[in-house]
């Protein structure tokens, strides 16, 4: 089973390959359907991956107290 930490970058890293692709979408054809549709799916990555890594933190202080 995944933890939240790892899904957490694991989704970050997702969020940056796509922004990445964007970026090199939009620098060859410029903005279009594609690009838009890449910088939602990066949106709601980097989403997951803050709230999964938040998650990981406060269960974590959780288990502290």
């Amino acid at each position: 089973m995944r933890t939240p930490l790892f899904s957490g970058i694991l989704y970050l890293a997702l969020g940056i390959v796509f922004t990445f692709f964007a970026v090199m979408r939009v620098n060859m054809t410029g903005f279009g359907f594609m690009v838009y549709l890449l910088i939602i799916l990066a949106t709601l990555d980097f989403g997951a991956g803050f709230r999964l890594i938040f998650l990981h933190f406060r269960l974590k202080n959780n288990k502290r107290n």
